[in-house]
């Protein structure tokens, strides 16, 4: 197997839009959703949405939401 090195050479020797598709392809296989959080988020989300429909929670404005969490 070739060492990281190697491979960063040859990487910068592509052209522009081929490093880009490598780096996508690297970033890609780095992020692998665990399905069950994807499962949990889906139902947080939807029972949430259900509440606000249902007038239990009220929806915030982003710039408020923004403002708070501003270094």
């Amino acid at each position: 197997m070739e060492s990281v090195e190697e491979l960063t050479k040859k990487a910068i020797d592509l052209d522009p839009k081929e490093r880009i598709r490598l780096v996508e392809a690297i970033l890609h296989s780095l992020d692998k959703p665990d399905p069950e959080i994807e499962k949990n988020w889906i139902a947080e989300s939807e029972a949430r949405y259900d509440a606000f429909k249902r007038g239990e929670i009220q929806a915030e404005d982003w710039d408020e939401i923004r403002k708070r969490y501003e270094r």
